[in-house]
């Protein structure tokens, strides 16, 4: 009876394929990890680029704002109190409100006339720039600087005037005549002062 061969023994795997697959996948996980890391960095670069123009741009505001609230020495300042603001913040981790005082100068005492007419308009948007910030955006020096643009910036818009830095860049496609003289280059209102600042 004739017996039959015996079955070859499968080839024992070779030891150096092994390591070449962890090689490769080596360097594939570490060709992906530099790709993250590149377009991390260049992201990252983007937004803080971005940062700095925005930033640049309110600076720019801010010293137009300056330069558009300068006035005589020699006449005396007009001020416009405002009832107290008692607001809700926009805080979602808790409740926090503001209580803050604003008093706006004005170019003069028909100025100050016409802030009285439309403010229940000034008022409106002074609440609403208030009820988007947060306790910690107000908390700041920055924060309040930049406040101060905004509600300067929101009664011009409630008095029906294009604010400084918006009419410089022609805002809204809407062409501005220029003026005849320096008097009717000042806006309305002045300034933005805080008499009262309480965050809790």
């Amino acid at each position: 009876m004739a017996t039959e061969p015996a079955p070859e023994a499968a080839p024992a795997p070779a030891k150096g394929g092994k390591k070449k697959l962890f090689i490769i996948i080596g360097i594939a996980v570490l060709v992906l990890g530099l790709a993250g890391g590149g377009a991390a960095f260049y992201i990252a670069q983007k937004n803080k680029a971005a940062r700095e123009a925005e930033e640049a741009a309110e600076s720019e505001s801010e010293a137009k704002t300056a330069k558009a609230a300068k006035r005589d020495p020699k006449s005396v300042p007009v001020f416009v109190a405002l009832d107290p603001f008692t607001v809700n913040l926009a805080d979602r981790d808790a409740e926090r409100y503001a209580q803050i005082g604003i008093s706006l100068e004005v170019a003069d005492a028909k100025a100050s006339d016409q802030v009285k007419a439309y403010m229940p308009v000034i008022r409106n948007n002074i609440l609403m720039v208030l009820a988007h910030k947060t306790a910690a955006e107000m908390l700041e020096r920055d924060g309040k600087t930049r406040l101060t643009a905004e509600v300067l910036r929101e009664t011009l818009r409630g008095l029906g005037v294009e604010p400084p830095a918006a009419a410089a860049s022609g805002a809204e496609g809407k062409p501005k005549k220029p003026p005849k003289d320096k008097e009717e280059d000042r806006p309305p209102v002045l300034a933005v002062h805080f008499s009262n600042f309480i965050i809790q």
